[in-house]
């Protein structure tokens, strides 16, 4: 299945294959150094991590894919943190981060109290000031954050070297949320001496300096990156990523044995094989991904028409459809959400039904014709997918979608183009429909970029705008109360549905592919590697004796 790279969107490189890989394999193994006894045996502390990709950078304001997300959130800290399987306005659902406590003053204003023990990983006490600086850097145009607008509301100021106050434009019932989820701190006296036009290209690991559990010690671009722990007792002393350039090139180093460990497993159809690997175990979690077709309301098409989308969706027996091509367990989204979210329901059922199908059609005006496909006076009904050549489980399923409407009598087309096209393509409307892959975030608010009017030239590239869905997605975002705020959000999702703008597709579960001698047995599915500090790692040649 996809590999969660950017958080907007879901991609994967082309293969890497042949001497490259083999040089890459042994580059990674002299990297790491052989295994002996413990004492001399840097594999032993080491964990090995591979990853589809490599990040632009650490620096929480120009991190925009998920590996990014990943290393950065073992080497800088928020002010606390979320747990993810409860809702955001939930003030009780935070656990400490940066800040040990906070209370709210008024209805606009919070105050956080840093720990007395925050300290640089230079060694230099981390301040008020440094989370002020970040706040502001994370507001900066010029360096556009992924985040800027949910910080666009509030300011960060000084109350005192250890106290950091954020107050509000106006009420939320999520400002603890947006103070807290959205900026990793970073120090000012590494920073500030920088001109922020040139933070972008400024990777050096000396300057990557955090406050978490580990530090930089090392970044081969290309090739791989090496946390360092800050303590000398942490169970896994170095975490090492080793950037794979294709799925074929990740399952090869797993089943290798030089990588120990990747969130999941990029090719479905290679997952018997790992599974038949003594040293290897699979274990299968939830992902928070939802994928969908989405159409493109800009354009002139047969889809402009409900009755034609609602038709188009009970042409698919979608649950069939996504479990053939993700894997049992893959479910079939109720709305532009996965099944981590706080918000989900159990759906009806996505089975197919192509008599309701034809009906609706028929009654808007598309009749087949004695080659059996459907138009209306002079027009045939013609749908475009568009999918990124890179991702093998959406070029399987837009044949399969193909080959279903055709038997509706709608005449479909797959263009299949690489990744960087495609999304120039989405950005510029220049397709019909096209099956996206989106990783949620644990505040649904985040829809506002997808499906509202205010996502246009944003992540809504089909351009589609509902006032009815906008009006109480609006309300949704600002109740308060919990049950009021989940009674909101489900009329907002059943208005979406009636008009539906998408077909919503598959949340498939990953499939992590593990060492057997990594401490490991769950992965959260919105942050995978927040349990890593707590892992234990065996020695690779105690785990291989015992095989």
């Amino acid at each position: 299945m996809d590999q969660g790279y950017r958080f907007r969107e879901i991609w994967m490189n082309p293969p890497l294959r042949g001497p490259r890989l083999v040089a890459a394999a042994v580059a990674l193994t002299l990297a790491l150094g052989g295994c002996g006894k413990p004492a001399d045996c840097p594999r032993c502390e080491t964990l090995v991590i591979a990853a589809l990709g490599e990040p632009d950078h650490l620096l929480s304001p120009f991190v925009w894919q998920s590996v990014g997300r990943d290393i950065g959130d073992l080497v800088y800290e928020r002010l606390a943190i979320l747990d993810p399987v409860r809702a955001p306005l939930d003030s009780t659902a935070y656990r400490a981060g940066l800040a040990e406590r906070w209370e709210r003053v008024d209805s606009l204003t919070w105050l956080f109290h840093l720990r007395p023990d925050a300290r640089w990983q230079d060694g230099v006490a981390v301040t008020a000031s440094d989370v002020v600086f970040s706040f502001e850097a994370h507001q900066d145009s010029a360096l556009d954050a992924a985040n800027r607008a949910a910080l666009s509301d509030l300011r960060a100021t000084t109350e005192d070297d250890r106290t950091v106050r954020i107050a509000f434009q106006s009420y939320r019932p999520d400002q603890l949320y947006d103070a807290t989820s959205h900026v990793r701190v970073f120090p000012r006296h590494v920073w500030d001496s920088v001109p922020r036009d040139r933070w972008g290209a400024s990777a050096d690991p000396a300057r990557l300096t955090g406050s978490g559990p580990y530090r930089v010690a090392e970044w081969r671009r290309g090739q791989l990156l090496t946390l360092e722990a800050v303590s000398a007792s942490a169970p896994i002393r170095r975490i090492t990523w080793q950037f794979a350039q294709g799925p074929d090139a990740l399952t090869n180093l797993v089943l290798s044995g030089d990588v120990d460990l990747v969130e999941t497993l990029p090719d479905q159809a290679r997952l018997a094989e790992v599974s038949r690997a003594p040293h290897l175990k699979v274990i299968s979690y939830p992902s928070a991904v939802y994928g969908f077709l989405g159409f493109n309301f800009a354009r002139r098409g047969g889809w402009n028409d409900v009755r034609v989308r609602r038709a188009l969706t009970l042409g698919l027996d979608r649950e069939t459809l996504v479990r053939a091509i993700f894997g049992p367990g893959t479910a079939v989204p109720n709305g532009p959400l996965s099944a981590q979210l706080w918000l989900w329901e159990t759906p009806p059922g996505a089975e197919g039904d192509s008599a309701a199908a034809v009906r609706l059609l028929d009654s808007a005006g598309w009749t087949p014709g004695r080659d059996g496909l459907r138009r209306q006076q002079s027009r045939s009904l013609t749908v475009d997918i568009l999918v990124p050549g890179t991702s093998a489980p959406r070029r399987s399923l837009a044949t399969a979608i193909q080959e279903r409407w055709r038997r509706l009598g709608v005449q479909a087309t797959v263009t299949v183009v690489d990744f960087p096209v495609f999304q120039e393509r989405l950005g510029q409307g220049r397709f019909d429909t096209y099956i996206g892959s989106w990783l949620d975030e644990p505040h649904p608010r985040s829809l506002t970029d997808q499906w509202t009017r205010g996502g246009w030239g944003n992540l809504n590239y089909g351009k589609y705008a509902s006032p009815a869905f906008d009006s109480v997605f609006a309300l949704a975002v600002s109740e308060a109360d919990s049950a009021r705020a989940r009674s909101y959000w489900r009329t907002a999702l059943q208005t979406l549905n009636a008009d539906a703008p998408a077909i919503w597709l598959f949340n498939p579960r990953n499939n992590a592919v593990v060492h057997r001698r990594v401490g490991a047995d769950r992965f959260p599915p919105f942050a995978w590697l927040s349990d890593l500090p707590g892992w234990a790692l065996a020695d690779p040649a105690s785990v291989q004796s015992r095989q």
